[in-house]
């Protein structure tokens, strides 16, 4: 439903107004907003309309207290506007030290919010409002995700099958016989077939020797195809990849700590494992550099708020339940960390230092706010 009308109606409201205004003020100070919650997608678009008149194209930051929250506050939003300026950043479904790795999609819709960040479309409409729960605002994440170059793909393109099939192992899709999840691919023949995390069906491509002949999407359920597609966008499906120089980070660590041989030895050998992102800050050299001057950290994490222009303004959706999130989550991810890894060390310590990954502190946060 469209109801971008009312965005201008409600624009004339004097309240609104003076928040606009003092949005606007670079005086970066915090302003308290009282309202029913069914106001926040009206001052939210107001304020994103705004944001091109900026110095530097800013943005709107939407932080909620929950990933159900958000969703919600998205598809408001792009009943009121331009579906193509709204995105939502998804969390983890897994702690930060859990051996658990987050789902493809997730990563998938993360990395795509990312690169739109780091490299704006030249035509088209930009992002003008990233959604996210608080959970994804507090979790360190590697630096650089915004620059994995996805695989495009149009029809008419020239690449052979062989190395399209490399770069897709390279960017963690699993080859399978059967595509049924996000994630994977298959190949008979002249035909691959590829489901990118970020698409509701997967994609059947056909070459012609080295010719892209025809992509169109088809059905898990029977397999057969669908309707022609536009193009084959697919992003990575893991946050880590095991690159040249992470393999041999993990056959060292593997030397050093052979509690986690078995892991570490599948990394070293290429081999993607369950949880192997709890493992980024080691695997990555030191992550816990010093602060650089204009507030970025130091090593290979950075925050979300790293991401986005200086002069996005940040709302947040019910400060007291963000707050109380926010300590559960923390709290939570520290008596995690403890118990997981003590578990399997020598003298209850840690066998590698991941503090890095951990949670931030709401504070901590808004410091580099």
């Amino acid at each position: 439903m469209k109801l971008a009308g009312l965005l201008s109606a409600v624009s004339a409201d004097p309240a609104l107004a003076r928040v606009r205004a003092l949005a606007k003020a670079p005086t970066g100070h915090q302003v308290d907003i009282t309202a029913p919650a069914a106001l926040r997608p009206f001052l939210i678009g107001l304020l994103a309309a705004d944001a091109p008149a900026r110095a530097s194209g800013g943005m709107v930051l939407a932080v909620t207290a929950t990933s159900r929250e958000a969703e919600d506050l998205a598809e408001a939003l792009t009943c009121l506007g331009d579906p193509g300026a709204v995105a939502v950043y998804p969390s983890w479904e897994t702690l930060p030290h859990e051996r658990l790795s987050p789902r493809s999609d997730t990563v998938g819709r993360r990395l795509a919010v990312l690169r739109r960040l780091a490299h704006p479309p030249a035509h088209g409409p930009g992002l003008r409002v990233v959604i996210a729960p608080v959970r994804s605002v507090l979790q360190p994440q590697l630096r650089g995700l915004g620059d994995l170059e996805p695989i495009e793909l149009a029809v008419g393109a020239d690449i052979a099958l062989s190395a399209l099939v490399e770069r897709l192992a390279a960017l963690a899709y699993t080859r399978v016989d059967l595509v049924t999840k996000r994630g994977e691919f298959a190949v008979r023949g002249g035909i691959l077939d590829v489901f990118p995390p970020t698409d509701e069906h997967p994609l059947r491509i056909e070459f012609w020797g080295d010719e892209v002949e025809e992509i169109r999407s088809f059905s898990v359920a029977d397999q057969r195809t669908l309707e022609p597609a536009k193009r084959l966008w697919a992003p990575p499906c893991r946050e880590l990849l095991l690159t040249d120089e992470v393999r041999a980070r993990a056959a060292a660590l593997s030397t050093d700590h052979p509690q986690l041989a078995e892991m570490l030895d599948k990394l070293a050998a290429g081999i993607p494992v369950e949880g192997m992102e709890s493992l980024s800050p080691a695997l990555l050299a030191d992550a816990a550099g010093s602060p650089e001057s204009d507030g970025t950290p130091g090593g290979v994490l950075e925050l979300l708020l790293h991401c986005l222009p200086r002069d996005t303004t940040i709302v947040l959706c019910d400060p007291e339940r963000i707050r109380t999130r926010a300590h559960d989550l923390v709290r939570t991810s520290a008596e995690f960390l403890e118990a997981s890894w003590a578990a399997a060390a020598v003298g209850g310590k840690a066998p590698i230092d991941l503090d890095a990954a951990s949670f931030r502190s709401l504070a901590e946060v808004r410091g580099v706010a």
